[in-house]
């Protein structure tokens, strides 16, 4: 209740007793409650999920009727990857709403992607294969992925010449989704390689393994936007550079709708502009 009050600008007893008011009309508990936690009922569900139809197809209508003349304004929910969302949607945010400051952002990141649908976003960063189909995605960059280890590790334990030499080498393995960790997936013209690595280190989080990759622990498999500028630096160098892997593009995915919002197109377009200058 305290967050839901926090969004909408109102106390949380506000919000307890409008929730009182609607069960009472409705005559069903949409919410059930215990002293330790609350959960939403079957029928909550369904209030929740038909209510927000009818309040989209509402705001359709009006940019309808308005002729697609609406300048972007109200609330903007996005949601990032933490590195990527520090780096880049941040920056890009604080610059969109001096420009736009009619329009209120909410930036949630987190260390996977949210449920665009369900948790009500408006507009997710997302990177490589999309399967959900109630999405609209556009893809904002090229991103290609590398592999990358610090000057001092290639020193210790010398330069991979081939993807199977990297079964001899340490590698920093990052643990995410349910996706089989440790296995690389490489290419170079009509020949493919696949490899499982292992290394003394893994973790869960992108930020920790580059910091690791950084202090010669391992070859790191990481995106070229965030490894440009330690490459740039010397802290980072490219190994196997003949061999390309599968890519993870940039995209910007919201929810399929008939008529997209002025604030979510204004936005998108806004970062597209933003990260073709990178």
């Amino acid at each position: 209740m305290a967050t839901t009050a926090r969004e909408m600008g109102v106390t949380p007893s506000s919000v307890t007793r409008r929730l009182a008011s609607i069960e009472r009309r409705l005559g069903i508990r949409l919410i059930n409650r215990t002293t330790r936690r609350m959960s939403v009922t079957q029928e909550g569900e369904l209030y929740l999920a038909e209510g927000k139809r009818i309040l989209d197809d509402i705001e359709d209508l009006e940019r309808l009727v308005a002729g697609g003349s609406e300048d972007p304004r109200g609330l903007l929910r996005v949601n990032a990857t933490f590195g990527f969302g520090r780096q880049y949607i941040g920056p890009a945010i604080q610059a969109f709403v001096e420009q736009y400051p009619d329009v209120e952002v909410q930036l949630h990141l987190s260390d996977r992607p949210v449920n665009l649908i369900d948790d009500g976003y408006d507009v997710c960063i997302r990177f490589g294969e999309l399967p959900d189909a109630r999405i609209t995605a556009r893809k904002l960059a090229d991103n290609q992925r590398f592999l990358y280890a610090a000057p001092s590790y290639l020193k210790r334990f010398g330069i991979p010449k081939a993807p199977r030499d990297l079964q001899l080498h340490r590698c920093i393995v990052i643990r995410q989704d349910e996706a089989a960790f440790g296995t690389w997936h490489m290419h170079m013209g009509s020949s493919q390689e696949t490899v499982k690595v292992r290394g003394i280190v893994s973790t869960n989080d992108g930020e920790v393994a580059f910091a690791w990759a950084l202090a010669g622990l391992g070859i790191l498999l990481r995106s070229e936007w965030h490894a440009a500028p330690s490459v740039e630096k010397g802290q980072l160098v490219q190994v196997l550079t003949d061999w390309q892997l599968p890519p993870a593009d940039i995209y910007a995915v919201y929810p399929i709708r008939r008529h997209l919002s002025a604030k979510v197109k204004t936005f998108v377009d806004f970062l597209a502009r933003r990260l073709a200058q990178k």
